[in-house]
């Protein structure tokens, strides 16, 4: 029976402290964005290009994914509202029926941004790729990052420590209930943005050659 009660006693430490981290990894990333992280249009500053953290357009079943319908909008109206002049794409196409970046693309089409003023990113894997790759590809050191607010942190945190001047533009704010594993997994993934950034040193899946954006 001690046996068991040492186990138990060490099985509730080992807990304790793994949610700890996770609460302290939750907390630094926050306090690393807070002050770049923007609600309203008029008080974000002004950019010359912005990029689109992707998404799948549905959800499983056929149904409307309110991530990307929300993003596409946010990026649609900062670009008619003057606050970007440009925008990037940033998704996943590393399987041939699964493209977020056409479809994003179509939806800014459809949303009155010109085909001219996009340029599109088919190896945005994970938000580390998307915003690494905006500089090292796509030569921005300085960017709007557009997704919903627990995304644009993790974003912003990724990019300050890169050396990346970011803010983010937060979209309409999807409801917990509507993606509950989503909201759970990003404290996660905020403990993975730590040990990429900080031990792991990660790297984007693909570079390549440079790209220049044209800014009309």
């Amino acid at each position: 029976m001690s046996y068991l009660r040492l186990i138990l006693k060490y099985g509730f430490l080992a807990v304790v402290l793994i949610m700890g981290f996770i609460g302290l990894c939750h907390l630094w990333v926050v306090s690393t964005s807070s002050n770049s992280i923007y609600e309203t249009i008029d008080d974000l500053p002004t950019n010359e290009v912005a990029i689109v953290l992707g998404t799948s357009k549905y959800v499983k079943g056929g149904s409307e994914n309110l991530f990307f319908t929300y993003r596409m909008d946010a990026a649609a109206n900062l670009y008619t509202s003057g606050k970007v002049k440009h925008i990037i794409i940033s998704g996943d196409n590393r399987v041939k029926n699964y493209n977020e970046t056409r479809d994003m693309k179509k939806a800014l089409l459809e949303r009155g941004v010109p085909e001219a003023a996009i340029t599109m990113d088919y190896a945005g894997f994970r938000t580390l790729d998307s915003i690494i790759r905006a500089r090292d590809v796509f030569g921005q050191d300085k960017l709007t990052v557009i997704s919903q607010k627990f995304h644009n942190q993790r974003a912003i945190f990724i990019a300050k420590a890169n050396g990346i001047e970011a803010v983010g533009f937060n979209a309409k704010t999807v409801s917990s209930k509507y993606a509950p594993k989503t909201y759970l997994r990003e404290y996660l993934a905020r403990v993975k943005a730590i040990l990429d950034v900080y031990i792991l040193h990660t790297q984007p899946h693909f570079l390549g050659d440079p790209i220049k954006i044209v800014i009309s």
